[in-house]
């Protein structure tokens, strides 16, 4: 009777309660996510990138000019001669740029145009001047930054594209510290052989450990990136612009005297590139001074080279907050600022990334392999991850696909 009222009077027993996914689970789907929907573009930026940081070393190797015997170089670069050099060279229409030899074995490179406009690069002996050899201005340097930072897309495009998968790996940062649970434990944990997904699973928590100040400090500098695409970019420094100059134009004489009228006026500054004056008659010297993670442009002097006088000067070291930090992205982003031996450890630790984003897509496929109870082998997770990747493969391969064809028109000179 009671029953029946109750039924009759439209009240219902409570439902029981949906369980609700625990936090862990929600962060591991997060985690999961941001790293396999992307992962091709992912792994091919972090490559790219990797490869990047070497790329100066790289066209070493490639263009036997580039190369000198460390015991041939004495004194300090040769700057006079070998832009009077470059301007006699055959084919040189204009001689724009002369940057330092990257290191001891390394010529100084000379941006120089035909007469058609187009650019290619000398290189020359740093204490003789001797031009030894041409290269091409698509070498892997350039080949290899362009598509890197904006896929050879225009800039304001490419930019924001590539760097967007900063925030990806910021979130795949943040989630694995609640994915690996006590993470602190992982730096010694050896590899175990049990299958290829105890492996995997070992090898990607082993090494992203040992990287997180890597991934913290490439995601941060590439959200910099970001916000400097969008109009966030610190105010320049000071520089000297003029219209052109009506007097006669600069010769080698002239030069040489600048360039110690502007050595004279900066004492210390270890000089990384010359800027050679153009109709203005401005001659423009960058290098690296006091100022701690700033690249060479933060120091530069100015000097008039029809009076030899010194015009401006700046110092790294008075750059304001937003300044110091759009400087010291480049160095920290590539591990310039401390030659070989930093861009050797940004080298490995890149290599490191790139295999992060691989081994965690590899790990989704085959835990999911396990589970079906498919045979869990290396071969079927890299195609399980190409699975998994689902649609966002398209467009992780257009991306890519857009890179490599306009990287065959900037080799070939396709405008």
């Amino acid at each position: 009777m009671d029953m029946a009222r109750t039924l009759d009077s439209g009240v219902r027993p409570l439902d029981k309660a949906k369980p609700r996914p625990k936090a862990a689970r929600i962060w591991w789907v997060v985690h999961q996510w941001t790293g396999l929907k992307l992962s091709l573009f992912m792994t091919f930026i972090l490559f790219t990138g990797t490869l990047a940081v070497l790329s100066a070393e790289i066209d070493w190797v490639l263009q036997p000019s580039l190369r000198v015997a460390p015991s041939t170089v004495e004194g300090p670069v040769a700057w006079a001669d070998i832009a009077e050099n470059a301007s006699e060279y055959p084919g040189v229409s204009k001689v724009t740029y002369i940057n330092a030899p990257t290191a001891s074995a390394f010529a100084a490179k000379v941006t120089v145009e035909n007469k058609n406009g187009e650019l290619f690069f000398l290189h020359a002996h740093p204490t003789t001047g001797e031009i030894q050899g041409t290269g091409p201005w698509a070498g892997a340097q350039r080949v290899l930054r362009n598509m890197h930072r904006h896929l050879n897309l225009p800039t304001w495009l490419g930019v924001p594209i590539v760097t967007s998968l900063a925030f990806l790996l910021l979130i795949t940062l943040v989630t694995s510290f609640f994915v690996y649970k006590k993470w602190w434990r992982g730096f010694a944990k050896p590899l175990r052989k049990r299958d290829a997904r105890t492996w995997w699973g070992d090898f990607h928590r082993l090494a992203g450990v040992w990287s997180l100040w890597f991934v913290a400090l490439i995601s941060l500098t590439g959200v910099w990136y970001f916000i400097e695409s969008l109009g966030g970019q610190a105010p320049p420094q000071p520089k000297v612009e003029r219209e052109a100059f009506a007097g006669e134009r600069t010769g080698s004489g002239n030069l040489r005297a600048s360039i110690d009228a502007a050595l004279a006026a900066y004492p210390g500054l270890r000089v990384e590139s010359v800027a050679l004056p153009t109709d203005d008659a401005v001659l423009q010297i960058n290098g690296d001074f006091e100022a701690v993670l700033v690249r060479p442009r933060s120091n530069a002097v100015y000097v008039d080279t029809s009076t030899n006088e010194v015009l401006l000067t700046t110092d790294g070291r008075d750059l304001n907050l937003h300044q110091r930090i759009g400087e010291m992205a480049d160095p920290l982003h590539f591990g310039s600022f401390g030659g070989y031996w930093t861009k050797l450890v940004w080298f490995l630790f890149g290599l490191a990334m790139t295999a992060l984003s691989v081994s965690g897509a590899a790990i989704y496929s085959l835990r999911i392999a396990r589970e079906r109870g498919d045979r869990v082998a290396i071969r079927r997770g890299f195609k399980g991850m190409w699975q998994g990747m689902g649609r966002w493969r398209a467009l992780s391969v257009a991306l890519i696909g857009i890179g490599f064809i306009l990287t065959a028109f900037l080799i070939l000179g396709i405008q």
